[in-house]
Formats: C-alpha cells, sequence, structure tokens
C-alpha cells in the first residue's frame, strides 16, 4: 500500500470517473486502473462498483477512502513540520484570543502581520478564556492572547500590556458632566455586566464587588442587566439603562480626546470617564504550550502587537 494508491482512490470517490481522476492525478488511465486493482486485491476488498456509465463507491470503500483521505493529510502535515523546521515563520500561525480583546487589537494586529510576516497568516479563534486554555492543551491552537488571571496550566506566558478601564455613562447621565468618577461613585448606580464565562465581567466585580450579590438570580434584575458582548453593552448604556466600565482599546479615538465637547459630538449618545486616581486595570498576556517549537513566530507575534497603536495602554517588554 502506498500514498499514491490512497491518492488515486480519493480521486476515483471525488470524481466518480476512472479518467477524470487519472486526468487530475496527471497519469494516465490504465495507470490509475492498475494501481487501484492492486490495492483491492492487497485489501482483498473491492472499493468500486464499475459500469458503462458511472462508477460508484461500496460501502466498505467509503470507510476506506475516509480513513485514506485521513492519512494524506497527515502526511502533508509532516511536510509542513519539516518545512516549518527550514523557516520557523512559514506557515499558519493558530492564534485564540478572547472576545473582549479581539475585534479591538485584531484589525491592527492583522494588518501589521500581513506587512511584517506575510508568509505566516494568522489563522484566528475567538472564544472564551476556558475554552482557549482547552484549545491550547489539545494543541488546537499554537497561543492565545487572554487577560490574567487564568489557571496555571503550565503554559509559556508573556506579558503584552496593562489596559486601563474607563466608565461609559449616557451623556445625559449626571456623571456626564464630570471629568472623572471614583468607584464609590459607581454604587448608586445601575451595572451593565457581560454574561457568564467572560473573564471582563470578573474583573468588573473586582472594581464593584458590592454588586456581585446582583450578577445573578432575579432579585438582582434592578441593579444589574446584561449583555453578550461589549458592544451590545455600549447600545444598552446609549438607551439609557444604565452605566458600565469598558476597557480604553474599546473607546473610541475620539472620546480619548482631551477635549470632551469634541468627543460628546461625535459620540451622542455615550461618554467615557477616567477613574479619578490610579485606574482599575488588566493585565493582557500572550499565552503558548511550552512544547511550542516555533519561538520565532511567537516572537514576531509579539513585535507585532507592540507595532500596534494601543493608544493608553502600558506596554510591557
Amino acid at each position: 500500500m502506498t500514498l499514491t494508491e490512497l491518492k488515486y482512490i480519493v480521486a476515483v470517490a471525488r470524481e466518480r470517473h476512472f479518467g477524470k481522476a487519472a486526468e487530475a492525478c496527471f497519469v494516465s488511465q490504465p495507470t490509475l486502473s492498475v494501481a487501484i486493482k492492486k490495492l483491492e486485491e492487497e485489501l482483498d476488498c473491492k472499493l468500486f462498483e464499475r459500469s458503462a456509465n458511472e462508477v460508484s463507491i461500496t460501502p466498505l470503500g467509503e470507510e476506506i477512502v475516509r480513513q485514506a483521505q485521513s492519512v494524506l493529510e497527515q502526511a502533508a502535515a509532516i511536510k509542513e513540520i519539516a518545512q516549518r523546521g527550514k523557516d520557523p515563520l512559514g506557515g499558519a500561525l493558530r492564534l485564540g484570543i478572547i472576545y473582549t480583546i479581539a475585534p479591538y487589537l485584531l484589525p491592527d494586529l492583522v494588518r501589521q502581520v500581513i506587512s511584517r510576516t506575510p508568509q505566516m497568516p494568522l489563522m484566528l479563534q475567538e472564544n472564551f478564556t476556558v475554552k482557549l486554555l482547552e484549545m491550547l492543551r489539545m494543541g488546537e491552537i499554537d497561543c492565545a492572547i487572554m487577560a490574567e488571571p487564568f489557571p496555571d496550566t503550565g503554559l509559556a506566558v508573556a506579558a503584552l500590556y496593562d489596559e486601563p478601564f474607563m466608565v461609559a455613562v449616557p451623556t445625559n447621565h449626571p456623571l456626564a458632566a464630570q471629568t472623572s468618577v471614583t468607584s464609590e461613585q459607581l454604587k448608586a448606580e445601575t451595572l451593565l455586566l457581560l454574561g457568564n464565562g467572560h473573564c471582563f465581567r470578573d474583573h468588573v466585580l473586582e472594581v464593584c464587588p458590592e454588586f456581585a450579590r446582583f450578577s445573578s438570580g432575579a432579585e438582582g434584575i434592578r441593579k444589574s442587566f446584561e449583555g453578550s458582548s461589549l458592544e451590545t453593552i455600549k447600545h444598552m448604556v446609549a438607551a439609557g439603562m444604565g452605566i458600565t466600565l469598558v476597557p480604553q482599546l474599546s473607546v473610541p479615538k475620539s472620546a480619548l480626546s482631551a477635549k470632551p465637547k469634541r468627543a460628546r459630538e461625535d459620540d451622542p449618545y455615550v461618554r467615557y470617564l477616567p477613574f479619578d486616581g490610579d485606574p482599575p486595570m488588566r493585565r493582557v498576556v500572550l499565552a503558548w504550550r511550552r512544547s511550542f517549537t516555533r519561538y520565532e513566530a511567537i516572537a514576531a507575534l509579539r513585535n507585532a502587537i507592540y507595532a500596534c497603536e494601543l493608544p493608553g495602554v502600558k506596554r510591557l517588554s
């Protein structure tokens, strides 16, 4: 049994025609037919039913073809591994990223990666922290951008940046007239939260622990509401349903201007306010399996992240 013979039976199963399969494999039809007949004799089973007008695959043949396809994919993966050994930046990098970072970092990051390492395209997976950790462990992704803290799973971790939180309020809210807010002032407000599973929800409750008792169960519906994404939460703020905390990268650039009036003209429904004094923040990190051997790819990704604009965050090296 050879990989060439497996390629032939996959081609016939796909084309349902010996002539077309031979053409797709760049061989003559007699060569393909002889190779398939030889494989059938070796396996002692019939893979295809031949008639004057069509070729059909037997039930047992369908199982064998599926396995043959898997073997061919694994063989191709071996070549990719060898190629990556010659050029660690050659080939795709499978990157996971949490929901509350992806929309605000990826547009700039993808442009930077394309510009710097076009031979290393990013295959992106957006998910919750707990799911990304599982995917890292199973080898389904190569690395992930997440926010600390998360369970210690023996991963290699590199800090990227510390990101402050800001408060989003409706423009007609009394707090909107201020230049900053305090955590104490938030206690009297209706707080909008992300749903369970988002680590940013836990970060917000660390800043405002008094809302933890309202964040689950029907009795808390008067004091907190939940949204599925930060952008949904912002729309809820604009509708006057309450206030929320957001990471600074999610804030429109115009709202970070030193001129509040201009920001309010650009976004007439939501005002973004900094915290008075030292703001609460989250640490964003890049994590990967210690067994992952493409160190140059990780370094290239970190450099691409540092090349992003990242307004208002504290970069870490």
